[in-house]
């Protein structure tokens, strides 16, 4: 029988449920058919199902942020894996403790039965801490399941790291979030099931973007608003006081979600700055995913700033970094920022108009073969055939202006590239005057330097 079958747990194995625990724990599910999220590595196939179902399980750290399932999935393998299962908190336990454990591990090995350890917090336990483990990691006398927000690459010791398997575990989507929501909203034994209370999809929607990606904080959110509810209705004013701010409901895949987008971005390319910060305070109120903005303010960035501020798409980038790094709110004024220069900046789409103008070209004109001058040579045969015939090396001419044609013939002389007098390109459209100039001097050029 496999262990991800759908087999309910047998009612021994499922002791009544303490109705003055939190939500959160209450709704731990004890069969990984309930657990959510994760498919990249606990789906059909993949690599931790396959070492669970093959009972090779070793020690593995799970990495991922808070609230994503990594105490809830280290009891469902020990659950499978039918082993003894100890928690152990970094926080509040020692190198005492830990030899206790271990201890009592090594005896449950001698009498066999497995044990599995799981340390939550393991990037707290200094370096003598972690060493303790490695003994009995290496014995097998426990199989070890640290979690930690921390990249393992720093905080975890390179003993360790070598002797377990990061699985790296990522924020829960909203639809998962509110599948989990309306699970615990629907169950009577474990859950809110008993209360009845009904609940508009979008308000569930709003739960779960406001955890951005924590099913613990969903949980909690919801158990607030829950206990606020009158005449078993779930209302906008009681989700509101749950999360602390006023609820902007909006259809992200309908079209409010593309005219504000297509407001924020006819605001930023106008250069108004406070209709760009507003559009943009819609769209962050309303739920919107912080990296669809990001995305979209590169976007900008390249289409609309281009080079008459090179330094725009570096902002662009930066506040995306940003946002992926901070998340939920503190990422949020990082696009702010972004959207404030770009606002600013002096405008130019002449470089996206060069490359429209490339690409008609390409789509319609006869694909020529590369010049011979612009070909490497690589072998004899191929310098004997004209490869590489007639190059220029531009670090050889005078101002590293070479008279030598790169367009195929057919295309010699054209031009793609008409830079604007605003910001940089400026400069840049000064630059080009200037080596046309020197190219259609009537003195003839020669190198500087012999090849």
């Amino acid at each position: 029988m496999s262990l991800f079958d759908n087999t309910p747990p047998s009612p021994a194995a499922a002791p009544a449920v303490d109705k003055g625990r939190p939500l959160a724990e209450r709704m731990r599910p004890d069969r990984f058919e309930d657990f959510s999220g994760q498919e990249h590595i606990l789906g059909p196939g993949k690599p931790l199902r396959a070492q669970i179902e093959r009972g090779e399980l070793g020690s593995v750290i799970l990495w991922g942020p808070p609230g994503v399932g990594k105490t809830t999935l280290a009891r469902l393998i020990a659950r499978v894996t039918r082993s003894d299962f100890v928690p152990f908190s970094a926080v509040l336990s020692g190198i005492k403790e830990v030899k206790a454990v271990m201890a009592e591990a090594e005896r449950n090995r001698k009498l066999g039965r497995s044990t599995l350890l799981f340390i939550d917090e393991i990037h707290r336990f200094n370096k003598a801490q972690q060493d303790a483990f490695l003994p009995y990691v290496e014995r097998g006398d426990i199989t070890l399941i640290g979690a930690t927000t921390e990249n393992p690459s720093f905080e975890i010791i390179s003993a360790l790291l070598s002797r377990s398997k990061v699985y790296a575990l990522r924020g829960l989507t909203v639809p998962e979030i509110m599948t989990l929501l309306r699970r615990a909203l629907e169950d009577h034994e474990r859950g809110l099931g008993d209360l009845e209370i009904r609940a508009a999809d979008e308000l569930l929607e709003q739960i779960a973007i406001f955890a951005n990606g924590d099913a613990r904080a969903a949980y909690n959110t919801l158990e607030t608003a829950v206990a606020a509810a009158k005449d078993k209705e779930l209302s906008n004013q009681a989700v509101e006081d749950a999360i602390q701010r006023k609820v902007l409901l909006y259809d992200k895949s309908g079209e409010e979600h593309f005219n504000l987008i297509s407001a924020l971005h006819k605001s930023v390319r106008s250069s108004d700055v406070d209709a760009a910060l507003y559009w943009l305070g819609r769209m962050l109120e309303g739920g919107e995913d912080r990296l669809y903005i990001a995305r979209r303010l590169i976007r900008m960035a390249v289409e609309d700033v281009g080079l008459a501020d090179p330094r725009a798409l570096e902002q662009a980038v930066a506040a995306m970094q940003a946002v992926h790094f901070l998340g939920i709110p503190e990422g949020d004024q990082a696009l702010a920022q972004a959207a404030i220069y770009l606002a600013v900046a002096p405008k130019s789409d002449a470089a996206y108009q060069a490359l429209n103008g490339v690409l008609e070209d390409v789509r319609e004109t006869v694909a020529e073969p590369v010049p011979m001058q612009l070909r490497n040579a690589v072998t004899r045969s191929m310098k004997e055939w004209g490869y590489a015939e007639g190059y220029q090396h531009a670090h050889q001419f005078e101002d590293a202006l070479p008279e030598m044609e790169c367009l195929p013939p057919s295309l010699q002389g054209r031009r793609y590239y008409f830079p604007t007098g605003r910001g940089i390109e400026k400069r840049i459209a000064e630059r080009l005057e200037e080596i046309a100039r020197s190219r259609s001097s009537s003195v003839a050029r020669r190198p500087s330097k012999d090849p």
